[in-house]
């Protein structure tokens, strides 16, 4: 590898450059070079009013930050998986997963009241239409706002009283050390999380063969396999960001269990699928487990 430097592309946000710090510190272990991160603001860090998928979806995170990758403008790219689109961008290979954060979401509330404590009417504030449904369904008498920004302003407008209470990844709260503000955490079982929640993805070029090889060193092979089984599923769902969809996968000895639960596009109809495989087969289980859901579901999530 002849380049004098590593530069590491990443959003500009404060857990975001968290993230990257903790990609920059794994490859210091594994690699001799110079490294750098650079901030990158992206349109979905821009546009912090509307909902993601009226505004582009996704990609509004990870687009102005796969170009410079695409531009040689950086060397490798550290994402939030979750807010990947489940398709690859065309160029670039995303196959080095650090260890998963907790995946689970928690609630932050007024007064620290746990979810069935909180009032009739009460508001929450949520980001995804994911949240959204799998809250009605445990509780229909509240309302739901959305809510944008980071988790910083999140709390704050919370404490502003524009909510009383909201729903975030338990995984970034961590990361910021943030959590004596945590009101109540979820299992995973009691809400699916967001395919690829809690996971720190870095991506490269697919003709940069250095990197590749340095970033295997870096992977964490029991969350790639995870990871592979969540993504291959919302490949094959053909979803977008609108698309209500939760999966979680679980790793015991060889046997990987995929736990996924879709939505109707309005929220009405929940569709619910639990299976096993193999360790070896995680993309044929994704695979698998997508086709059945788009057969019980026949297209009602889009």
């Amino acid at each position: 590898m002849n380049r004098d430097k590593i530069v590491i592309g990443s959003r500009g946000s404060k857990l975001a450059l968290i993230y990257a710090e903790k990609v920059k510190s794994k490859l210091r272990d594994s690699c001799s070079k110079k490294i750098e991160i650079k901030p990158i603001i992206t349109e979905g860090d821009v546009n912090q009013k509307d909902r993601l998928s009226e505004v582009g979806g996704k990609g509004l995170f990870s687009k102005k930050i796969e170009s410079e990758l695409l531009e040689n403008k950086i060397d490798l790219a550290v994402h939030a998986l979750k807010d990947m689109p489940g398709i690859e961008t065309k160029g670039l290979i995303t196959n080095c997963f650090l260890e998963r954060n907790y995946p689970n979401e928690i609630l932050i509330s007024k007064n620290n009241i746990k979810f069935n404590k909180l009032k009739s009417k009460s508001i929450i504030g949520t980001s995804s239409y994911r949240r959204e449904y799998q809250l009605k369904h445990m509780r229909s008498d509240l309302s739901y706002k959305l809510i944008r920004g980071n988790v910083d302003t999140r709390i704050k407008k919370l404490n502003e009283g524009l909510y009383d209470a909201i729903i975030l990844s338990k995984a970034g709260i961590d990361s910021l050390n943030l959590s004596d503000h945590i009101t109540q955490e979820f299992s995973i079982e009691e809400i699916i999380p967001s395919a690829g929640q809690g996971v720190i993805a870095v991506q490269c070029r697919n003709d940069d063969k250095d990197i590749e090889e340095i970033l295997k060193k870096i992977n964490h092979k029991e969350t790639k396999t995870c990871c592979v089984a969540e993504r291959e599923l919302l490949k094959t769902l053909e979803g977008d960001c609108n698309t209500a969809v939760g999966a979680i996968s679980t790793v015991n000895q060889n046997i990987i269990t995929l736990n996924v639960e879709l939505f109707s596009k309005d929220g009405k109809k929940r569709y619910f699928i639990k299976n096993s495989k193999d360790l070896s087969l995680a993309k044929e289980l994704g695979i698998e487990i997508g086709e059945l859901l788009k057969k019980k579901s026949k297209g009602s999530y889009k």
